[in-house]
C-alpha cells in the first residue's frame, strides 16, 4: 500500500502535526519559522558550508554518494564504513538548531547536511539506527529549496509513504520509527532545483 501524503497545503501551521503512521512516529511543520527568509536561509548555508564529497562502504564496496554532505556539531558520527569529524556550529546553523528543538522539544548536539545539486542527487533507502542515536533516536529533517519526495518504506509490510518535502518546511521522526522503517530520496527523471537538508541528531 502506498500512501502519498502531498504536505504543501494552503495553509502552514507553526506547531508540529502529527502524521498518522504505524510503528513509529512522525509529525511535520510545512514552515518552520525562523525568522529570516528560507531562500536567505539556503543561500547562506549554501556560501557557509564547507561541502564535501564522502564515499560510503555499502555490503563491501566503496561508492561516491551522490550528493554533498557536512558534518557540525559536538561528536563525531560512523555510519556506513565512515566516520565524520565534527565542524563547530556555525552561528546560523545555531539559529537554525534553536528554532527546531523549540517546535519539537528535543534538544540536539550535532546536525548532517546534505545538498542535492540536482534531479541526479539522492539518497539511498537506509534507518538511522546507529547505536550512538540510542534506541529510539529523534532526528529532525529541515529542508529549503526545491521539494523533493522523502520515502518511507516498512522493513516488514508493503508500506510506503511518500511526503514532498521543502521550503522550510521540518519533518519529525521518532519513537520506533527507525526500527521498522527505511527511508531515501530517489533520483528523478524530470529537471529539479538544488534542494538542501539538515537533519539534526543527538549523539550520545
Amino acid at each position: 500500500m502506498i500512501a502519498r501524503m502531498d504536505l504543501f497545503s494552503d495553509h502552514a501551521a507553526a506547531t508540529l502535526c502529527p502524521i498518522p503512521i504505524e510503528d513509529g512516529e512522525l509529525s511535520f511543520i510545512q514552515c518552520l519559522p525562523l525568522g529570516l527568509p528560507a531562500d536567505e536561509v539556503m543561500a547562506r548555508l549554501l556560501a557557509e558550508t564547507d561541502w564535501r564529497a564522502e564515499h560510503i562502504t555499502v555490503w563491501g564496496k566503496r561508492h561516491a554518494q551522490p550528493r554533498l554532505t557536512a558534518w557540525h556539531g559536538e561528536k563525531a558520527y560512523r555510519y556506513s564504513g565512515m566516520t565524520l569529524a565534527p565542524l563547530p556550529f556555525t552561528p546560523l546553523q545555531l539559529q537554525l538548531k534553536r528554532a527546531v528543538e523549540q517546535a519539537s522539544g528535543r534538544r540536539f548536539n550535532s546536525v548532517l547536511l546534505n545538498y542535492y545539486r540536482d534531479e541526479r542527487d539522492s539518497m539511498g533507502f537506509h534507518s538511522d539506527d546507529e547505536a550512538e542515536l540510542g534506541p529510539q533516536p529523534a532526528i529532525a529533517s529541515l529542508s529549503f529549496g526545491a521539494p523533493r519526495n522523502f520515502v518511507l518504506k516498512h522493513k516488514r509490510r508493503p508500506l510506503t509513504v511518500k511526503l514532498a518535502l521543502g521550503g522550510g518546511s521540518l519533518l519529525l521522526m521518532a519513537g520506533t520509527l527507525q526500527q521498522h522503517w527505511r527511508h531515501g530520496i530517489n533520483k528523478q527523471s524530470r529537471p529539479c532545483g538544488p534542494r538542501l537538508n539538515l537533519t539534526f541528531r543527538n549523539i550520545c
